[in-house]
């Protein structure tokens, strides 16, 4: 009997390692899921950098949260999954009792419970994510289109947490698959959206998603913001500007590109030790919003599944490379370096994909 599998276990700074490694069993109210792909995410490209996740994850451990596959074995007690049923979990779960959540501001949990593991061939996935974030997917998704539920639920979040309407002009910073999610909402909404970023194959990508125009170049550049404001409302700026880089000077810039009274939604996630300026005339005479969104909840996640099963957000175009799992240090190297894939699937030996 097998009592090993392969996976990818992250030890410290940009050392990631594809070892053997016990077979995880599943305990009670647990589900044993064998992997049929996992999907790459800047997050885990920052871990890798980093060697930790101060939330999410401590070293020596099996690593990544996007994953699909199908349900290998059921601890006690579990009664309403049972092997070979199809599935994707989301990569959390609230605890459904604290302060936060009490509000329905899940994303705030206090006791917000992560799941680490899909760079493997199985992963265990703990009870309260079985209750709340454990869903049936479509026998005609693939994998590692399901896989992509997780990060989109958090886009899917963001949306409701800063809606957009038919007709507006929004600018996205940024040209990362979150940027591209973000873009693929925006338009199936009714927006014009303009997407601001430097990677040639990923703003192709933008434009196969609906959006209006691109721009080639960094928002910070003053010449490229001063080119997109002129594009819309007469030079007035943007309705809505959603970031989607994650570092100060494109939160600066963000605010910028924004008209007055429009919105600006802070989604990239900064490093904690770093601050920004901001003009005072421009919150209080202009009437900004300025506004942060972090992660997804439950009703995300089931919205998320269901517009990548109806191809309202079509996974082709986010994942558009694969790769084995025994080549993932290789994937993070090129990942780190500009690979201009959206997202990489990853296939580990059990899923057959040779």
């Amino acid at each position: 009997m097998n009592t090993g599998m392969m996976a990818a276990v992250l030890h410290g700074k940009e050392d990631v390692r594809i070892e053997q490694v016990p077979l995880p069993e599943p305990g009670p109210g647990e589900v044993r899921v064998r992997i049929g792909a996992a999907t790459t995410c800047g997050t885990d490209v920052k871990v890798w950098r980093r060697g930790y996740h101060k939330n999410m994850i401590s070293p020596p451990a099996v690593f990544g949260h996007e994953f699909a596959g199908v349900v290998d074995s059921v601890g006690a007690g579990v009664t309403n999954w049972r092997s070979g049923d199809r599935v994707v979990a989301a990569n959390s779960a609230p605890c459904g009792e604290c302060f936060f959540c009490r509000r329905g501001e899940f994303a705030q949990c206090e006791d917000l419970l992560y799941l680490n593991g899909a760079y493997a061939e199985y992963v265990v996935v703990p009870p309260r994510i079985v209750r709340r974030n454990l869903l049936r997917i479509p026998d005609d998704l693939p994998y590692q289109h399901a896989a992509l539920t997780e990060p989109l639920a958090c886009v899917v979040n963001s949306m409701h947490l800063c809606p957009v309407s038919r007709g507006d002009e929004v600018a996205i910073v940024g040209d990362g698959p979150i940027a591209l999610f973000f873009a693929r909402l925006c338009t199936h909404e009714g927006a014009n959206v303009t997407v601001i970023g430097h990677k040639e194959r990923r703003l192709e990508t933008a434009t196969r998603l609906g959006v209006r125009r691109v721009l080639h170049g960094k928002a910070d550049d003053p010449a490229i913001r001063s080119q997109a404001i002129r594009s819309v409302h007469g030079g007035r700026g943007f309705d809505l500007v959603i970031e989607c880089v994650g570092v100060p000077v494109t939160w600066s810039a963000a605010i910028s590109l924004a008209r007055k009274r429009g919105v600006v939604n802070l989604f990239g996630g900064c490093s904690k030790s770093t601050h920004i300026e901001l003009a005072t005339e421009r919150i209080h005479y202009d009437e900004l919003t300025l506004t942060g969104t972090y992660h997804h909840d439950p009703t995300a996640v089931r919205e998320a599944l269901r517009l990548l099963a109806e191809r309202v957000v079509p996974g082709d175009l986010y994942v558009q490379a694969e790769a084995s799992l025994r080549d993932l240090p290789e994937v993070f190297v090129s990942l780190a370096s500009g690979l201009d894939a959206p997202k990489v699937a990853v296939f580990p030996p059990s899923s057959g994909w040779v």
